[in-house]
């Protein structure tokens, strides 16, 4: 019959001891396990049984050129951060708009690999004349990053027009370039990542050209302050990619 605590006297069973054989199965309540996971794994269930398995992020990888991003073992999803080129700025402070941004998550359980393409920044030129557009930025075909126009290009003595993201959860466009004599264009031209170009002055020459790369990815370049001086270049887009288990 039932073994009630009636039947059982004070200390006859000792659960510190091994006494008791076996697993007990989920369909009594148990995991149907007698041994633990390694360090720092989470239990979780497939849908049928208990499994431990690691957890959080596996790590981050940062495409500031075109390449292939290939799935980890183990990784389940990313979150892809796609950042357009921008456009180069003119003379007279006309600045060159930013790239694109998208925000991405992804499942990544059935995706194996992924063709990844960074466009580089448009060329910064002189006064009056049209800033070089920038590149777009991708993440195949899931989401990607609109170029960044240059300086005078929608209009004479106007900054450039920003990217725009497509495809992410989250689209969005950056800044855009400022106009003549604004001097600053890298104030306006941010993105996501921060800022752009010093902005120069007739003392400096060539200032914000020659220290463009003290920039944030896909911001656009900073105009010059005179007709002789030459805007600095859009700089080049960035796609990052964090993984999770």
């Amino acid at each position: 019959g039932n073994v009630t605590a009636a039947k059982m006297g004070a200390g006859s069973v000792n659960v510190t001891a091994a006494t008791v054989t076996g697993t007990l199965p989920i369909a009594k309540g148990g995991l149907n396990t007698a041994s633990y996971g390694s360090a720092y794994q989470a239990l979780y269930s497939d849908g049928s049984n208990p499994q431990y398995s690691n957890h959080g992020i596996y790590g981050m990888q940062v495409f500031t050129g075109s390449g292939t991003w290939t799935r980890p073992t183990n990784v389940r999803y990313i979150k892809v951060q796609v950042q357009g080129g921008a456009g180069g700025g003119s003379g007279h402070g006309e600045g060159g708009g930013a790239g694109g941004y998208s925000e991405r998550i992804l499942d990544v359980t059935g995706i194996s690999s992924v063709s990844v393409y960074v466009g580089g920044g448009g060329s910064g030129t002189y006064y009056s004349n049209a800033g070089g557009n920038g590149d777009y930025a991708s993440f195949g075909p899931y989401c990607s990053a609109g170029y960044g126009h240059g300086a005078n290009r929608q209009n004479q003595y106007s900054g450039g027009v920003s990217g725009a993201g497509s495809g992410g959860n989250l689209n969005l466009h950056m800044g855009g370039g400022l106009s003549h004599h604004a001097y600053s264009a890298q104030s306006c031209a941010d993105t996501f990542f921060g800022g752009g170009a010093p902005s120069s002055h007739p003392q400096g020459g060539h200032f914000a050209h020659n220290h463009q790369g003290h920039s944030a990815p896909g911001s656009g370049g900073a105009g010059a302050h005179y007709h002789g001086h030459r805007g600095s270049d859009g700089r080049p887009g960035l796609v990052i990619v964090t993984m999770y288990y």
